[in-house]
């Protein structure tokens, strides 16, 4: 099997180091990142051919996968139009809305090609390729067959797309507002030095949570990939504008979720220094 990155950041680099773990599978990638600095490099020891764009990438791919950002999905979605042959699977695993993926697909199937909505439903790095992955559109279920016979965990859930979006995005909601409300409740109560009482209250009313450990893994979590958490939630509030709700509270976390991240840099390049 030929796979075709665009976009080789940590999902793609994850994704390929795993692939080709387990032999049958060549790897292209394309990141903008390749122009300058050690990434092409590091591409090659591990075996990934890396392209001067995204259509040498995809050139002579079966699947191509798109991992960039949030904001790039239709961009690139465009740029494939260009690029992508008849037959050709793209699955488009970012986090964006389902109007976004929706929007994508209708660009991207008019080349012929064979558009997949991807929804990663959890944090890819320790799963790898094993992560939870929900898959929309009417090539879906072809398209899991093909990929969990190489180790990848897609379940197709819709021939519709955008629903596979919701299910994350709407998760998201919870996943990403519980994360930036424990942390701002564990340091108020660390600055009153109440942090035993009030987790010890919170998890009488809620057992099992684990509260206190939450707000501590919650606190890196969000210190460590709190822009990327934030985009997400960008994604969350336009899907919830779109269904003509107020998107203030998933902008709310998108904000909190960004501070988060921005307050620990200087301690992120204090220790690389």
């Amino acid at each position: 099997m030929r796979i075709a990155f665009i976009g080789y950041g940590e999902v793609g680099q994850t994704f390929a180091r795993q692939f080709l773990a387990r032999g049958d599978v060549q790897i292209s990638a394309y990141d903008i990142l390749f122009e300058r600095g050690p990434l092409a490099e590091r591409a090659r020891e591990a075996r990934v051919t890396p392209a001067r764009n995204e259509a040498e990438a995809a050139r002579d791919a079966d699947i191509v996968i798109s991992a960039v950002t949030a904001d790039a999905v239709l961009d690139v979605a465009r740029e494939a139009q260009g690029y992508l042959k008849r037959g050709q699977y793209f699955f488009d695993v970012n986090s964006a809305s389902p109007n976004t993926k929706t929007r994508a697909a209708k660009i991207v199937n008019k080349t012929g090609g064979h558009y997949v909505e991807g929804a990663v439903m959890a944090a890819v790095l320790t799963p790898g390729i094993a992560v939870p992955i929900l898959a929309g559109g009417p090539a879906a279920a072809d398209l899991a067959a093909r990929m969990n016979a190489i180790g990848m965990n897609i379940r197709a859930v819709s021939a519709e797309y955008g629903r596979a979006s919701a299910m994350k995005l709407c998760r998201s909601i919870v996943m990403k507002g519980l994360e930036v409300m424990t942390v701002e409740c564990g340091r108020a109560a660390a600055f009153f030095d109440v942090a035993d009482e009030v987790f010890g209250s919170l998890e009488a009313t809620y057992p099992g949570m684990g509260w206190a450990a939450l707000a501590e893994n919650s606190l890196e979590r969000v210190s460590n990939h709190g822009l990327r958490r934030a985009a997400e939630m960008r994604e969350a509030a336009d899907m919830i504008a779109d269904m003509g709700g107020d998107p203030s509270l998933a902008r709310a976390i998108a904000d909190a979720q960004e501070r988060g991240a921005a307050a620990a840099m200087p301690e992120k390049i204090k220790k690389t220094a």
